[in-house]
């Protein structure tokens, strides 16, 4: 059997406790929590071609830099 990896910083405990988090939510909790994502987040979520996903990386980087740079008068 493969161990699985957990992302630096977590533990066992942690997972367990996220797992029963969402394990105890009923459908309408679950609703609420993913619309509240979406609310006020100053984001947007688009459905893209899974080819185009290294390009619209980039081209967030190159944005991301640029607000950056912009923010430092640089």
């Amino acid at each position: 059997m493969r161990q699985n990896k957990l992302p630096p910083g977590w533990n066992e405990e942690q997972v367990q406790r996220v797992l029963a988090h969402y394990e105890s939510q009923t459908d309408e909790e679950a609703v609420a929590e993913d619309e509240a994502a979406y609310e006020d987040s100053g984001d947007t979520f688009m459905k893209i071609p899974y080819k185009l996903v290294p390009i619209v990386r980039d081209l967030i980087a190159q944005t991301s830099s640029a607000e950056r740079m912009k923010k430092l008068d640089v």
